[in-house]
Protein backbone atom coordinates (compact mmCIF):
# COMPACT_ATOMS: atom_id res chain seq x y z
CA UNK A 1 0.00 0.00 0.00
CA UNK A 2 2.89 2.37 0.49
CA UNK A 3 4.28 1.70 -2.60
CA UNK A 4 1.02 2.96 -4.45
CA UNK A 5 0.69 5.92 -2.20
CA UNK A 6 4.45 6.82 -3.31
CA UNK A 7 3.70 6.15 -6.95
CA UNK A 8 0.56 8.65 -7.13
CA UNK A 9 2.29 11.70 -4.89
CA UNK A 10 5.16 10.97 -7.61
CA UNK A 11 3.06 10.59 -10.71
CA UNK A 12 0.92 13.96 -9.49
CA UNK A 13 4.38 16.00 -8.59
CA UNK A 14 5.95 14.67 -11.85
CA UNK A 15 3.28 15.98 -13.73
CA UNK A 16 2.82 19.22 -11.82
CA UNK A 17 6.24 19.87 -13.31
CA UNK A 18 5.54 19.06 -16.77
CA UNK A 19 2.57 21.04 -16.61
CA UNK A 20 4.13 23.96 -14.91
CA UNK A 21 6.64 23.89 -17.23
CA UNK A 22 4.85 24.14 -19.51
CA UNK A 23 3.13 27.14 -18.74
CA UNK A 24 6.50 29.29 -17.77
CA UNK A 25 7.39 28.25 -21.63
CA UNK A 26 4.85 30.36 -23.24
CA UNK A 27 4.10 28.41 -26.09
CA UNK A 28 7.90 28.60 -26.69
CA UNK A 29 8.13 25.78 -29.54
CA UNK A 30 5.73 27.78 -31.42
CA UNK A 31 7.06 30.70 -31.32
CA UNK A 32 8.75 32.71 -34.30
CA UNK A 33 11.65 33.27 -31.98
CA UNK A 34 11.91 29.37 -31.54
CA UNK A 35 11.37 28.36 -35.04
CA UNK A 36 14.01 30.89 -36.75
CA UNK A 37 16.57 29.57 -34.65
CA UNK A 38 19.60 27.19 -36.40
CA UNK A 39 18.22 23.82 -35.18
CA UNK A 40 20.09 20.67 -34.39
CA UNK A 41 19.65 18.34 -37.57
CA UNK A 42 18.71 15.64 -35.26
CA UNK A 43 15.79 17.50 -33.57
CA UNK A 44 13.17 15.56 -33.36
CA UNK A 45 9.51 16.29 -34.71
CA UNK A 46 7.36 18.36 -31.44
CA UNK A 47 5.04 15.60 -30.97
CA UNK A 48 7.93 13.41 -30.11
CA UNK A 49 8.62 15.67 -26.80
CA UNK A 50 5.28 14.97 -25.18
CA UNK A 51 5.15 11.12 -25.61
CA UNK A 52 8.72 11.22 -24.53
CA UNK A 53 8.09 13.56 -21.48
CA UNK A 54 5.08 11.55 -20.60
CA UNK A 55 6.93 8.34 -21.20
CA UNK A 56 9.70 9.37 -18.81
CA UNK A 57 7.65 10.90 -16.09
CA UNK A 58 5.62 7.82 -15.75
CA UNK A 59 9.09 5.78 -15.90
CA UNK A 60 10.58 8.33 -13.16
CA UNK A 61 7.44 7.88 -10.90
CA UNK A 62 7.89 4.43 -10.43
CA UNK A 63 11.27 4.82 -10.13
CA UNK A 64 11.34 7.33 -7.27
CA UNK A 65 8.43 5.28 -5.42
CA UNK A 66 10.38 2.46 -5.37
CA UNK A 67 13.60 4.02 -4.58
CA UNK A 68 11.75 6.20 -1.66
CA UNK A 69 9.56 2.95 -0.07
CA UNK A 70 13.39 1.66 0.10
CA UNK A 71 15.24 4.17 1.30
CA UNK A 72 12.97 6.96 2.81
CA UNK A 73 15.57 9.81 3.39
CA UNK A 74 15.93 13.36 3.32
CA UNK A 75 18.70 13.36 0.53
CA UNK A 76 16.49 11.55 -2.10
CA UNK A 77 13.68 14.33 -1.16
CA UNK A 78 16.67 16.99 -1.86
CA UNK A 79 17.91 15.13 -5.14
CA UNK A 80 14.60 14.95 -6.22
CA UNK A 81 13.53 18.63 -5.45
CA UNK A 82 16.25 19.60 -7.21
CA UNK A 83 15.31 17.82 -9.96
CA UNK A 84 12.11 19.43 -9.88
CA UNK A 85 13.08 23.00 -9.83
CA UNK A 86 15.75 23.02 -12.54
CA UNK A 87 13.29 20.83 -14.70
CA UNK A 88 10.91 23.20 -14.45
CA UNK A 89 13.14 26.43 -15.02
CA UNK A 90 14.77 25.49 -17.86
CA UNK A 91 10.99 25.86 -20.02
CA UNK A 92 11.18 29.56 -18.50
CA UNK A 93 14.97 30.53 -19.21
CA UNK A 94 15.17 28.88 -22.54
CA UNK A 95 11.77 29.34 -24.68
CA UNK A 96 10.29 32.14 -22.83
CA UNK A 97 13.69 34.73 -21.47
CA UNK A 98 15.54 33.20 -24.11
CA UNK A 99 18.69 32.81 -22.27
CA UNK A 100 20.17 29.58 -24.34
CA UNK A 101 23.30 29.75 -22.38
CA UNK A 102 21.76 29.96 -18.85
CA UNK A 103 19.59 27.30 -19.76
CA UNK A 104 22.60 25.17 -21.03
CA UNK A 105 23.82 24.98 -17.76
CA UNK A 106 20.43 24.24 -16.18
CA UNK A 107 20.11 21.44 -18.05
CA UNK A 108 23.69 20.70 -17.67
CA UNK A 109 22.69 20.54 -14.29
CA UNK A 110 19.67 18.76 -14.29
CA UNK A 111 21.84 16.23 -16.16
CA UNK A 112 23.89 15.39 -13.28
CA UNK A 113 21.31 15.45 -10.91
CA UNK A 114 19.58 12.68 -13.12
CA UNK A 115 23.24 10.77 -13.09
CA UNK A 116 23.66 11.58 -9.44
CA UNK A 117 20.14 9.17 -8.61
CA UNK A 118 21.01 6.76 -11.83
CA UNK A 119 24.81 5.61 -9.96
CA UNK A 120 24.02 6.72 -6.39
CA UNK A 121 21.58 4.17 -6.08
CA UNK A 122 22.30 1.71 -8.81
CA UNK A 123 23.10 -0.80 -6.08
CA UNK A 124 19.88 -0.42 -4.00
CA UNK A 125 17.74 -0.30 -7.02
CA UNK A 126 19.31 -3.50 -8.93
CA UNK A 127 17.22 -3.78 -12.47
CA UNK A 128 14.75 -1.13 -11.49
CA UNK A 129 17.53 1.20 -12.47
CA UNK A 130 16.32 0.78 -16.25
CA UNK A 131 13.45 2.97 -14.80
CA UNK A 132 15.29 5.98 -15.32
CA UNK A 133 17.26 5.59 -18.07
CA UNK A 134 15.11 7.28 -20.09
CA UNK A 135 15.26 10.44 -18.52
CA UNK A 136 18.85 10.54 -18.60
CA UNK A 137 18.89 8.87 -21.85
CA UNK A 138 15.90 12.27 -22.89
CA UNK A 139 18.26 14.76 -21.16
CA UNK A 140 21.56 13.91 -23.04
CA UNK A 141 19.62 14.49 -26.07
CA UNK A 142 18.11 17.53 -25.15
CA UNK A 143 21.42 18.93 -23.69
CA UNK A 144 22.73 18.40 -27.21
CA UNK A 145 19.71 19.84 -28.95
CA UNK A 146 20.31 22.84 -26.34
CA UNK A 147 23.98 22.75 -26.76
CA UNK A 148 23.40 23.16 -30.56
CA UNK A 149 21.87 26.05 -30.87
CA UNK A 150 23.94 27.87 -27.79
CA UNK A 151 26.85 26.94 -30.47
CA UNK A 152 25.38 27.83 -33.87
CA UNK A 153 22.71 30.56 -33.07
Amino acid sequence: MKLLKYLVIFLVTNFAALAIGSWLMNNGPQTEWYTNLNQAPWTPPGWVFGVAWTTIMICFAIYMAYLYKSIPTAKILVLFTIQFILNVIWNYIFFNQHLVGVGFTVILLLTFVVAAFTFSFKKEMGFKTLLILPYLIWLCIATSLNGYILLNN
